[in-house]
């Protein structure tokens, strides 16, 4: 990778917080090759040091490494060291020059607990992070305190992100008229899912939609769509049903505490195989004017961080297992997860994420075309 490549260009200015003293290795160096050993399937201090040393001489062809392969414990203090906050802004900064959103695709919001962070001192690391379902990229991430305190992160997100045209969705926990208001604020539309705890917003939402269904409601204002997916020996069927008529949004007691709020969403999914089991029924509020079909794929779009990003760290980057605890590493450790995703994601061959990541370890070409594959 050259010089001026994508990592070196938006990672090169990081400040070295290391003691000058004794500081032999360059902090692009330590950088370019722990990224380099999560994409390859590595994890670790140890596995840093390790692959550093496996592929010393292709590194060579493109780094300094002045004294030659840091070793483990030099990762370990330079991720202690680098401040979290500015690694993160390094990243979303190149995110965004990487990646064009196109408008209206959602952006989905959602927080993940990192489980094994936690210890008898400490709270485990929790992670909010927003996706873009189109380009299938984390666009950037906050550390909270714990899942409670996403309601006072998730603004601070949104600070951080370009969210312009673009439809943000956001869990109940989201579902607050400050957070609306700042998704108005940038220019963006939110759907917010509802639940009990919004008590007389769930009441009327729901008593809404039986009004209308027993009423046979099918004027203009009212729109339903249907989708039916098989696959994996089961079928499974979601409906959507909005009502965007002024006169009915009118039955709604809290209205004009949500900024735009154009439309009223439900949605029931159901699983054709299980007969026994009851439609589980989701409800939205929403500032976006749109048909069922589309705020049903929106709501799909949604879990796209659910499984294409927090499943994916479980179970392909073993994030829960990480035994790194140090609060800093830590969260440095969490956007080089989530960097290492999006370029595997960028890399548009057939294979899946765990055969890109065993290939980039056999193969330099293919960790090369990985590392430059948007640049």
């Amino acid at each position: 990778m050259s010089s001026d490549g994508t990592i070196a260009t938006h990672f090169g200015d990081l400040v070295d917080e290391r003691n000058n003293q004794g500081k032999r290795h360059l902090l692009l160096d330590v950088i370019t090759i722990a990224i380099c050993t999560i994409i390859a399937g590595g994890e670790g201090w140890t596995d840093m040091e390790l692959f550093g040393q496996t592929k010393e001489a292709w590194f060579r062809s493109f780094l300094s490494l002045p004294h030659g392969i840091p070793s483990d414990d030099t990762f370990r203090r330079v991720f202690e060291r680098i401040d979290p906050k500015k690694f993160q802004e390094r990243f979303m900064n190149w995110v965004k020059v990487v990646e064009q959103l196109t408008g209206g695709q959602v952006i989905a919001i959602d927080g993940k607990t990192v489980k094994g962070t936690r210890s008898s001192t400490q709270k485990a690391l929790h992670i909010l992070s927003a996706w873009a379902s189109e380009n299938k990229v984390v666009l950037g991430q906050l550390k909270t305190d714990e899942k409670s305190n996403e309601i006072t992160a998730i603004p601070q997100l949104l600070d951080l992100l370009s969210i312009s045209g673009c439809i943000v969705t956001i869990d109940a926990m989201g579902c607050q008229t400050e957070i609306a208001q700042k998704v108005i604020d940038e220019d963006g539309d939110y759907l917010l899912a509802v639940k009990k705890n919004q008590e007389h917003l769930y009441e009327d939402i729901e008593w809404l939609f039986k009004f209308a269904t027993d009423m046979n409601y099918a004027e203009e204002g009212f729109d339903q769509a249907k989708t039916v997916d098989k696959g994996h020996g089961r079928l499974e069927v979601r409906q959507c049903w909005a009502i965007n008529d002024p006169e009915w949004l009118a039955y709604i007691r809290d209205r004009n505490r949500w900024p735009q709020l154009c439309g009223v969403v439900k949605v029931a999914a159901k699983r054709e195989h299980d007969k026994r089991r009851k439609p589980e029924v989701r409800y939205y509020i929403t500032s976006y004017s749109a048909s069922a079909e589309r705020l049903l794929a929106a709501t799909r779009s949604h879990w796209g961080i659910e499984n294409e990003v927090h499943w994916v760290l479980d179970v392909v980057f073993h994030e829960d297992g990480t035994r790194i605890r140090d609060a800093n590493s830590s969260q440095n450790l969490v956007v080089l997860r989530h960097m290492a995703l999006n370029l595997l994601r960028q890399e548009k061959s057939k294979l899946s994420l765990r055969a890109k990541r065993l290939k980039a370890s056999w193969d330099e070409t293919y960790l090369r075309k990985i590392l430059v594959s948007r640049e």
